[in-house]
């Protein structure tokens, strides 16, 4: 038994020694617009760009309550016969108006100072005290110890206190005004505890949509967040996507042919220029293509590079340039390639990222490629025969060629196959529909 009371202290007490002692507020959450308008531009002298017009509206009201304050204590003090021209009722007006101006800065403060005035104007006031205590000295029975002033300041207070503040701190705060509305006045202790517990309340409701409208707030900046990483993370896996096809084609070409060339010269200066003029061209599609790739990126304005995305309609510049690095490719084509973009596109770097396998893998093995297309889809396959060993200076180790295409053939709502074939040859074969389903396919810049 002893235990459960002493629990049920120190559970009383937290609240009231935050409401005390120890109780802070949060900070005032930002103001709209309306609210905290800009100082007009023939007032730009002014200290501040803003006018914050809950904070003017406690300044007023504070004046307000001071001059009514001040107007009741000297009536309540004549009738007392206690000194109209005392300085304390110019302190207890005061100390009634004072904590509205300061609630938007220091709830919890104003609501102590609130709170010490209501019962330091029962003491001075002869005829509130007298009202307090049923009317001992003949005049003030049945007079509400409460002056209106203190009233509003103390429930203005109260409210602010549940709106910035705790819960512990705004339970504590109830006790607190319970409890001296009790000593005070016990017959307005009812309406005193149905004042002050609307107006906390009323604030703790608030707190609560704020937090939530909070909670909502952050939650969409972390989607939006996490959309955008995504974006980003997309943009980067296709521009690697769009490098590795670029350079992994290019590069093997340029390779094959920078030791192909002196072979085929034999010493002849013509056929070496010759040579290395191919080298040049293939450098320079090289650079373009990778500048046509990124200059969405370079770009500080903003700018994108508006040149066309290569299709399958270079398909003979493509099989031109393998072929002069030594690559034998015969072509097939049945059907129109005039494509949609972004298919064209998928089908040139599969073709692409194909003969450059062929040309890593199996230098000097015949390969073909058939296109055909219908009135749903296209189809791409590509063949090479077997071959002894991988050419010199080439990566012989498997990267991410394969998983490339078939990314880009999934992203077009397509399917990919490649496997080696029993011959030591390897097929690559592609089928990307004209109409995907996700009509969403990636830009390109």
């Amino acid at each position: 038994m002893i235990s459960r009371a002493w629990s049920g202290l120190v559970r009383l007490a937290s609240p009231l020694t935050a409401a005390l002692v120890t109780g802070t507020a949060e900070p005032a959450g930002p103001r709209s617009r309306w609210l905290r308008p800009a100082v007009p531009a023939w007032a730009r002298w002014l200290p501040f760009a803003t006018v914050d017009l809950v904070v003017v509206a406690d300044l007023a009201l504070a004046f307000i309550l001071l001059g009514t304050g001040v107007s009741y204590l000297e009536t309540e003090a004549v009738a007392s016969h206690f000194s109209p021209d005392g300085p304390v009722l110019i302190v207890l007006a005061a100390a009634y108006a004072v904590p509205v101006a300061l609630r938007e800065r220091w709830p919890v403060a104003a609501w102590r100072i609130s709170a010490m005035a209501a019962v330091v104007g029962g003491l001075v006031n002869p005829r509130i005290l007298d009202g307090a205590m049923g009317g001992a000295a003949g005049h003030g029975d049945g007079v509400m110890p409460y002056v209106v002033a203190q009233a509003i300041t103390y429930l203005l207070c109260a409210y602010s206190i549940a709106v910035r503040a705790d819960r512990d701190v705004a339970i504590g705060v109830w006790i607190v005004s319970m409890v001296g509305a009790w000593i005070i006045h016990p017959n307005s202790m009812f309406l005193a505890t149905v004042l002050v517990t609307v107006a906390l309340l009323f604030g703790q409701n608030i707190r609560a949509r704020r937090r939530a409208t909070g909670r909502l707030d952050e939650e969409r900046r972390r989607g939006e967040e996490q959309r955008a990483a995504r974006v980003v993370l997309e943009e980067r896996t296709r521009i690697a996507r769009e490098l590795h096809d670029i350079v992994a084609h290019h590069m093997s070409v340029i390779a094959i042919q920078a030791e192909a060339v002196p072979l085929r010269a034999h010493g002849d200066v013509a056929a070496l220029e010759a040579g290395l003029a191919e080298i040049r061209v293939l450098s320079l599609a090289a650079l373009a293509e990778m500048r046509q790739v990124l200059g969405v990126l370079r770009g500080s304005d903003g700018r994108r590079e508006t040149a066309p995305q290569p299709g399958l309609d270079r398909m003979d510049d493509l099989i031109g340039n393998v072929r002069a690095a030594g690559l034998a490719v015969t072509a097939e084509v049945s059907g129109s390639l005039d494509l949609p973009a972004a298919v064209g596109l998928s089908a040139y770097r599969i073709l692409q990222e194909s003969l450059s396998n062929a040309m890593r893998h199996a230098p000097g093995a015949p390969v073909r490629a058939e296109i055909e297309r219908t009135v749903a889809e296209l189809r791409l396959s590509v063949t090479n025969g077997p071959s002894g060993a991988p050419a010199p200076g080439t990566p012989d180790a498997p990267g991410q060629g394969i998983a490339g295409m078939r990314e880009r053939a999934a992203l077009l709502g397509g399917t990919l196959e490649a496997a080696p074939m029993t011959d030591g040859g390897f097929w690559v074969t592609a089928t990307l529909p004209l109409a995907p389903a996700e009509p969403a396919a990636p830009e390109e810049p």
